[in-house]
This record gives C-alpha cells, structure tokens and sequence, in this order.
C-alpha cells in the first residue's frame, strides 16, 4: 500500500455528529494507519456547552495511527477553518482527505481515496476527488471525470490547491465577462452556482466550497467523481449552518469496494454532466421548489 494520505477532520458544536462521523471514520480498514488532523472550531456566544461537548468527543481515544487536535481559541467560521486547515496540512504533506462533522463515510471510503489520489497524483487535469454522489443516477459509471467539485468527502494535492482563489470577486468577474461560461458552470442553467458565487462576494454566505469550484473550473480543472456514494450527509437536521435540501441530498453508503482506474483520455464524461444537469433540473426547477414549499406548508413546516 502506498502512503496513506492524513485525514482533517472539520468540528464545531455538535458532538451527536462528531462521534457519529469518527465512529463511522475509524471503522475503514485503514484507519488505524492513518493520521487524523481534528481542527475544532472556537465557540460563538451561546455555543460554549455545545463546543465543550464537542471536544470531550474528540479527546476519547479514537483508533486512528495519530490524531492530532488543533483547539480554535475564537471563532473562525467554516469557510476560513477550512481553508487555513487545509492549507497548512499541504505544507507539510502532498496530498489531503477531506471531512466536515456531519459526513458518515462507507468501510472502504479511505481505500478509495487513497487509491484515487496515488494513482492520479500526477495528472495535472485532475485536481479534485469527490467520493459523495447524491444524484441516485444509475446510469452513473462507477467513476468520472466532470467539471465540477463536490464538498462532502473530498481529497485534493498541493499541486491543485495552489489553484485556489479567495478572491470570490475575481472569480466573479470573469463568469460576468462571459455569459456562456457561467452558463456551462451552472450546468446549463439547472443550478445556480454563479448566483451563489455572488452571494458569497455580497457576504449572503461564506462558502468556501464554491470558490474551490469555481478556481478549479476556471483552470479547466476536472475532479474525479463517484457514482456509488462513499459518503452519506447526516447533517440535515437543522443542526448546521448550510443544511437546506433535506433529503434532495440524501444517499445511500455503498459497502463494497470501490475499483478505482486510470480514465483515458482525461476528458469530462459528456453522458455524466448531462444526468447532473437532469437531477439539477429535477430539484431545482421554479416548480419543484414550489412542490416542495407547498408539501412542507401541508406538513405545518412553515419555513423557508
């Protein structure tokens, strides 16, 4: 077996998902050769009890080769513990394992991951591995190449994370300069992922994730997707601070190994963004977003 990549852990105030998450994490074949970075994120007021809670978690002797926990004094916010975090571990290392609090990984998650990052580490096309598929689309290959990168269970080298741009704003400008770019970015219209971009440069939200897209699709960058999710999102419950969608983004852990092969020649798979685009549309329609309003009205849920 190759070197194994370290894992860095996301974790803020909700200790169910964090044991849930670490439990699920150390129960892969490779877990106990693996190091585990935990960056626990400092408490907001009225968060203290919950971050304590958090870091009683995180101090159990979880079976991992080495964990290593990095304790935020003051509240840092998702978008900028993970990028620090994720910046700081590729100084040391070539190559990265990605997980935020609220993800349950399958057994074979971290072979996968690790098989997919040694056996494209040097294919400069690939920047992204994306082990979490959500679409349910059977006609799915097993994996991918698209131009897209997905948050929820991801891996990533030195090599492609010099390509990340927090400049939201630069990002922006170049998709405004170019209508049918921000269209093909937003897969042909079906999500709106340039509307998103936008928000975040208005301080509506604080999505590192998007400008990681948008770096790696400005670069022509492709991840390496799965269509058999390696990674479930528990976290909508109301518990995080991005967990709209509910069950739209549901999906269900598959058990077995997941064969991971050289993709030639490294191009996007056309058939592959064409059923994103058909879940997109699917789910994000005027008419499926007011199906839905109307059907949680009914339920007595009258939020947004």
């Amino acid at each position: 077996m190759n070197r194994l990549a370290p894992i860095i852990l996301f974790v803020y105030n909700r200790p169910d998902h964090t044991r849930t998450c670490l439990e699920y994490l150390e129960r892969n074949e490779l877990a106990a050769e693996s190091e585990l970075y935990i960056f626990a994120d400092g408490p907001r007021p009225g968060s203290e009890e919950a971050v304590a809670a958090v870091r009683q978690v995180i101090a159990r002797p979880w079976k991992f080769g080495r964990v290593t926990v990095v304790e935020r004094r003051e509240n840092r916010g998702l978008a900028a513990n993970v990028i620090d975090g994720v910046t700081s571990l590729l100084e040391r290392y070539d190559r990265v394992i990605v997980l935020e609090d609220d993800l349950v990984v399958a057994p074979y998650f971290l072979r996968f991951m690790n098989d997919a990052l040694e056996l494209y580490r040097d294919e400069p096309r690939v920047g992204h591995i994306q082990a979490c598929d959500f679409t349910g689309d059977r006609s799915l290959p097993d994996i991918f190449l698209i131009k897209f990168t997905g948050s929820w269970g991801w891996g990533t080298w030195r090599r492609a994370w010099r390509y990340f741009n927090p400049d939201g704003a630069a990002l922006l400008r170049v998709f405004e300069q170019d209508k049918r770019l921000s269209r093909t970015f937003d897969f042909n219209g079906k999500y709106r992922f340039t509307r998103m971009l936008r928000r975040q440069v208005e301080g509506k939200n604080n999505s590192w994730a998007i400008r990681w897209n948008a770096s790696l699709f400005l670069n022509d960058i492709l991840s390496l997707n799965v269509g058999r999710s390696l990674v479930r999102n528990i976290g909508f419950d109301g518990s995080g601070t991005n967990c709209g969608g509910g069950h739209l983004y549901d999906s269900e852990l598959y058990m077995a190994p997941l064969k991971v092969y050289k993709i030639s020649p490294v191009v996007e798979n056309v058939q592959a963004r064409k059923a994103w685009e058909r879940y997109y549309a699917r789910t994000q329609s005027f008419w499926a977003k007011a199906w839905r309003r109307v059907k949680r009205t009914l339920k007595g849920d009258f939020g947004a």
